[in-house]
């Protein structure tokens, strides 16, 4: 097939998906609203892969705010390369994407698959609402695409509300990149006390309420900002203070936003992650935490529902719950031998059930499905 799929940025998850769908003989352009004075309109980035960059607006990152004025413009260029080399199928991803791919594929009369990745009324209660116009235009797009994919069954149930149709949504969990992140590789240095690891500011503030009941360890906290721009950071801020309230602010060490080329090798560093978001989407955290070898412990929120098999990958907690999940840490840290056996655990399930190859063949066999829906019916004589 030839595919297009709408994107913002390359290097994400998006991409590790478009490069397994060219190496199993897709075509795949990746159409990004150019963000930087990149020279080129057309770059290849893997064999089957092309990069398009769309210009619309001026070449620089923008919030969400700023990147909806030139949403049109987006969308008619997009309608404009697609009339001149037409897809078969588009893939938007994220709700501004989906507004653009929308608008350019509608005279064109293009099936159009939709992925969120997050949703506006999830975010909002968690204190980040966004663009006031989001959620309802959200909820616009998820009515219009012909197929919506859901990154796991919580996600489902919230587009189920949205009014998306049932027979719409189809459930694609994320992949991992098995090669990058597995239990073979360099780690960070440590010192003897356990490591904790929290890959996320949401939940970090359960994670420092337990540590005090929790000896002879030491909490990492990755996520937000660039490290030189954490002491501006109120949600840092607001966290720090928690922690020398609770007298454990010399056993929590703020990592800022930590690049995935160095990930693999903090993950290995640690005897557990923690992944504890009051509610959430299907994150990659787990996933990538798990096909390193090291046991997860989550809330029972989004994706962490499936992905993690209480007690035998991992271990499922109650959202704001200190005394509980350090009950349980303290469990799992005297016992290295039940770590280890978990850890074996995830690693196989993150290859098996989780690979990109078999991520992007569950991708493909959707949209070959929307196309064969969309396909002209030919009459019986």
């Amino acid at each position: 097939m030839k595919i297009a799929m709408v994107c913002e940025r390359t290097d994400t998850h998006v991409g590790e998906l478009a490069r397994e769908l060219g190496r199993q003989g897709h075509h795949v352009t990746l159409d990004v609203r150019r963000d930087c004075p990149e020279p080129r309109d057309r770059v290849r980035r893997d064999p089957g892969v092309t990069v398009e960059y769309v210009p619309a607006g001026p070449p620089r990152p923008l919030p969400d705010d700023e990147t909806l004025p030139y949403l049109p413009d987006f969308g008619r260029r997009l309608a404009e390369r697609w009339e001149r080399t037409r897809p078969d199928i588009v893939h938007a991803h994220a709700w501004l994407n989906g507004l653009a791919a929308l608008a350019a594929a509608r005279d064109l009369d293009l099936p159009v698959v939709q992925t969120y990745h997050s949703l506006g009324v999830v975010c909002s209660r968690q204190g980040d609402p966004g663009h006031p116009a989001r959620i309802r235009l959200e909820r616009a797009i998820g009515r219009t695409a012909d197929v919506v994919i859901a990154g796991c069954s919580d996600e489902a149930t919230e587009l189920l509300r949205m009014g998306v149709p049932r027979t719409r949504i189809k459930i694609v969990p994320g992949g991992v990149d098995g090669g990058r992140f597995s239990p073979d590789g360099p780690a960070d240095p440590r010192g003897d006390a356990h490591r904790l690891l929290a890959l996320s500011q949401a939940g970090a503030d359960t994670a420092i309420a337990a540590l005090g009941r929790i000896p002879d360890t030491e909490l990492m906290i990755a996520g937000g900002p660039p490290r030189e721009e954490l002491d501006s950071d109120p949600a840092v801020h607001r966290l720090r203070e928690l922690a020398e309230r609770g007298r454990v602010a010399d056993r929590v060490t703020f990592l800022g936003d930590v690049p995935r080329r160095q990930l693999p090798r903090l993950l290995r560093s640690s005897d557990l992650v923690l992944t504890l978001p009051p509610y959430g989407p299907a994150e990659p955290v787990p996933l990538e935490a798990m096909a390193c070898g090291v046991p997860v412990v989550a809330t029972e929120v989004g994706g962490h529902a499936e992905t993690i098999i209480h007690n035998v990958t991992g271990m499922h907690v109650r959202p704001r719950q200190p005394v509980e999940l350090a009950r349980l840490l303290r469990d799992l840290l005297a016992d290295p031998t039940r770590r280890h056996a978990m850890g074996i655990a995830g690693a196989d399930r993150a290859r098996s059930r989780y690979s990109w190859e078999r991520i992007a063949h569950e991708t493909a066999e959707v949209y070959a499905r929307v196309v064969e829906l969309r396909a002209p019916v030919t009459p019986t004589p």
